[in-house]
């Protein structure tokens, strides 16, 4: 683990979180240099903790992968020397995270209100379903949930298709995290030049609506309607790879030039000046289905390496179809080192992800190994002034556990 300085050094998060979405956020917030706590309940922490595979109980790949430059503390926090400890914890950090339902945050003794008399300079930072305005308030929320009243499913299914199909991977949980880390450090923004707190509610619901809609609303943008609802060339059942000879390729000619040098490169350049679906961005969208019909005839004619190296040499946008396997062996994420090999203190060698992008300065990246559960329960609880006797008693009576 490494020591350089970085951009939330001295921010002490409290991760009040489990399963995805919100441990991401997290861990992005660590990666980027803050102390983040991860306060678990007895007597398992996260669920996710044992989703396999695994080599020690309660240390799952997905967990591994999802909290890291963390510390973790066990607290019951139905018991009151667990709360106690809780809100101890809360008059000493900046920022709050938690995925309970408000209603549950209120049961625990733990609302916005209580929490903002004991630190009124806190960033208040919940992560939950639906915004608690509206008729959905009270529901619980996952990925699958959210997906399918988002619209997903019913996008994906293609006409002849009998069944309906999620994304295969947790895109509601990764997306609304990425986009809750710059709501949090946009606060915390804020709090350094007004000394003010706030509460951010965060709702699943309504961030993946105006994630899907951006692309999706299209006619109904107007009033009146222009047109109908759905992005033509994104529901097109002929937009997947493509078939070449010998495997598939990806590639996106989208616009005028990339027409032009198409037909170009193939001895055609006759054909974006004759036919009339190519005459314009939105000619070539009202036709979209049949021109990538035509298109998919074209690129069966030749091997992958082939049209990759003719797409290289006529500029136009293209990459190989990975399987998750040979994704592990890519040679661009070889060159700019996204994988290393580090090793747990308790899990033996581990391969781990790079933080995805570059500083000049402040470079994040891993703080921490993933923790044991309640690794660093006596740690916190000593930093919060709890002497040995009592640190001794609390894990006597089971209102924390240590590793």
């Amino acid at each position: 683990m490494t020591t350089t300085s970085r951009p939330l050094d001295g921010v002490r998060i409290v991760d009040l979180s489990n399963m995805l979405m919100a441990p991401y956020t997290t861990q992005i917030l660590g990666d980027m240099g803050a102390d983040v706590i991860k306060v678990e309940a007895p007597p398992g922490g996260d669920p996710v903790r044992g989703i396999g595979p695994l080599r020690s109980p309660g240390m799952g790949a997905i967990f591994l992968n999802t909290n890291r430059s963390k510390r973790s503390i066990v607290l019951d926090l139905r018991a009151p020397g667990g709360h106690e400890a809780m809100m101890r914890l809360l008059k000493t950090a900046d920022v709050l995270v938690y995925n309970r339902r408000p209603a549950v945050m209120e049961r625990l003794g733990l609302s916005y209100e209580t929490v903002r008399e004991a630190n009124p300079g806190l960033i208040y930072a919940g992560l939950f379903g639906y915004g608690q305005d509206g008729p959905y308030g009270h529901k619980p929320a996952f990925d699958d949930l959210i997906q399918g009243v988002v619209a997903i499913p019913s996008m994906m299914r293609h006409p002849g298709d009998a069944e309906l199909r999620y994304v295969p991977t947790a895109i509601v949980d990764r997306g609304v995290a990425l986009w809750a880390v710059g709501q949090i450090t946009a606060a915390l923004f804020h709090r350094s030049r007004t000394g003010q707190g706030q509460r951010i509610d965060m709702p699943m619901f309504e961030m993946m609506a105006s994630f899907v809609l951006s692309d999706h609303m299209q006619g109904l943008t107007f009033e009146p309607p222009q047109g109908p609802v759905g992005y033509a060339r994104l529901l097109s059942p002929e937009r997947r790879p493509f078939r070449t000879s010998d495997g598939h390729i990806c590639v996106v000619i989208y616009t005028d030039t990339h027409w032009r040098s198409f037909f170009e490169g193939l001895g055609r350049r006759e054909v974006v000046d004759t036919d009339p679906r190519f005459q314009s961005m939105t000619t070539r969208t009202r036709n979209i289905e049949t021109i990538y019909r035509d298109l998919g005839e074209i690129l069966r004619g030749r091997t992958t390496a082939e049209w990759l190296r003719f797409f290289e040499e006529t500029d136009i946008p293209a990459m190989p179809v990975h399987t998750l396997e040979s994704l592990l062996d890519d040679p661009h994420l070889k060159a700019v080192g996204f994988f290393s090999t580090n090793s747990h203190p308790s899990e033996g060698q581990l391969r781990e992800m790079a933080f995805p992008s570059t500083w000049s300065e402040t470079q994040p990246s891993s703080t921490r190994h993933a923790p044991l559960l309640g690794q660093h329960s006596s740690e916190i609880l000593r930093e919060l002034g709890y002497a040995e006797a009592e640190v001794a008693r609390m894990i006597a009576d089971r209102t924390t556990l240590i590793a």
